[in-house]
């Protein structure tokens, strides 16, 4: 019978899994807690091909609990509802360890039913999920468990699988395949830390093999865009939406062109065009004033073309706000009135600001605004805030040569 290689690999021991050493290695907690045998109610968190679900095979063996397991995307209330009804039973005498798999594809109902199992102990839950639990797991299971994060693996790691899996291909073969010098190596590096990925990649090499040799050209083809790891709904499109903007902010243009390339070859155009306006405003500010309309027309022209072309006008606006002065006094001005309002800290409008069609209509003096353009330098002293927070400051000049220069104008202005 068939047996797909990326389960034929799947390691027996936590020694054999590859990565994952912040948490699985001599010092690591996952690892402390396995040797310990008592294993407690876990989510395991991260891309899929990490090794989520064979950390949880081998836990589960290591304990003197009757493994049961479900995928949440075909399994429903009946399912568990059948696990449940062996609870107590000799078919479960020392109680249930369940791995869900997916478990973000179980509604709150669905999550809510283990609760009571899992509180007394009955259940010892083991769940996985790619996308962030603390956005798609139920508060209540949430604090039941711990949660460890796996992380996308390196080249390096995923190439040490890659070379026992040759070793499993080869030995399924009468004459075993010779593998170009590169090939390994770059299918270790193409699958974007998903050791499926390459472990797929290398069983259709050697299926598809011509002659007795697996080429790096057939590598290439097999693995080309596979490295892309990208979810529009799920933490992979705003983590990279985040380190976009934060390369833009820590005016660094190379690690801006690697982010806005990962969101082009996404195919999220819309994305990249917002992240990349507000950092204009929120990041150069008032240091460049003119990076807005230029950013502007930037992200118009990108979406006028469409891609591949709005790589060009895009790349044009990352380069010029990576490179660009930086000031935040903008959004820490507004964010400082926006808290005041919030707080409730606004008050009625001073009599001078007041719309002038309500002057001579029961009010107990005339508006009295002084127009600021009828004095030396357009300027008069005035009260413009309520008087409740007439003396609130909210901006603060940055220290850039525009806004120290405004600065300096309007100290010699007001003296």
């Amino acid at each position: 019978m068939y047996k797909p290689l990326a389960d034929e690999i799947r390691p027996r021991s936590l020694d054999e899994v590859v990565g994952q050493q912040h948490i699985l290695g001599p010092n690591g907690l996952l690892r402390r807690i396995a040797d310990s045998g008592q294993i407690p109610n876990m989510i395991f968190y991260g891309p899929s091909g990490t090794g989520k679900t064979t950390v949880a095979r081998i836990l589960a063996e290591r304990t003197n609990r009757s493994l049961r397991k479900l995928n949440a995307t075909t399994a429903g209330i009946a399912d568990i509802k059948q696990i449940i009804a062996e609870l107590d039973t000799m078919l479960t005498p020392g109680g249930v360890l369940l791995y869900l798999d997916e478990i973000q594809y179980f509604n709150k109902k669905q999550q809510q039913s283990l609760l009571e199992f899992i509180e007394d102990g009955r259940i010892t839950l083991i769940a996985s999920t790619t996308e962030n639990p603390y956005f798609c797991v139920f508060n209540a299971v949430l604090s039941r468990s711990t949660v460890f994060e796996f992380k996308a693996l390196r080249a390096s790691d995923v190439e040490i699988a890659a070379k026992r899996a040759t070793e499993i291909l080869n030995a399924r073969r009468e004459t075993p395949l010779i593998l170009e010098d590169g090939v390994l190596r770059h299918i270790s590096s193409a699958c974007g830390g998903d050791v499926r990925k390459a472990m797929n990649a290398l069983e259709l090499l050697f299926s598809a093999a011509a002659g007795d040799t697996v080429t790096l050209a057939d590598a290439k083809a097999v693995s080309q865009r596979s490295a892309m790891r990208y979810d529009r709904d799920g933490d992979e499109h705003f983590d990279t939406l985040s380190a976009l903007m934060k390369s833009l902010r820590g005016s660094d243009p190379d690690a801006a062109l690697h982010y806005l390339a990962r969101l082009l070859e996404a195919g999220d155009l819309i994305g990249a065009c917002r992240r990349i306006l507000c950092s204009a405003s929120e990041d150069i500010g008032l240091a460049y004033p003119q990076a807005v309309p230029i950013v502007k027309a930037c992200v118009d022209a990108a979406l006028q073309l469409g891609l591949p072309e709005a790589r060009l006008p895009l790349a044009e606006a990352c380069l010029l706000l990576a490179t660009a002065p930086k000031s935040n006094s903008v959004v820490m001005a507004i964010d400082r009135a926006i808290a005041d309002v919030r707080a409730g800290h606004s008050g009625g409008f001073p009599r001078e600001l007041q719309n002038v069609h309500a002057d001579g209509t029961g009010f107990e003096r005339e508006q009295g605004y002084l127009y600021p353009h009828n004095f030396p330098g357009h300027w008069v002293r005035q009260q413009y805030l309520p008087d409740e927070i007439k003396n609130a400051r909210y901006y603060e000049y940055g220290d850039n040569k525009n806004e120290q220069a405004a600065k300096a104008y309007w100290e010699q202005i007001k003296k």
